[in-house]
């Protein structure tokens, strides 16, 4: 098997598709599960700490 950019190449499905939930596309296809909000895999949505630290940044 060969690295490199031939191999990307290879890369055509998609992986990602909208979340019914949150409406990002980081719903996974493959894990049922959204990267962003959790759901598939939790009834909460989820939480980071940084999160709300950058909604309150002004720059």
């Amino acid at each position: 098997m060969t690295k490199g950019t031939p191999s990307q190449g290879k890369r055509q499905k998609r992986v990602h598709t909208v979340c019914r939930r949150c409406g990002k596309v980081s719903f996974n296809f493959n894990k049922k599960v959204c990267a962003a909000c959790g759901f598939g895999r939790s009834s909460k949505l989820n939480k980071w700490g940084w999160h709300s630290h950058l909604a309150r940044q002004t720059w």
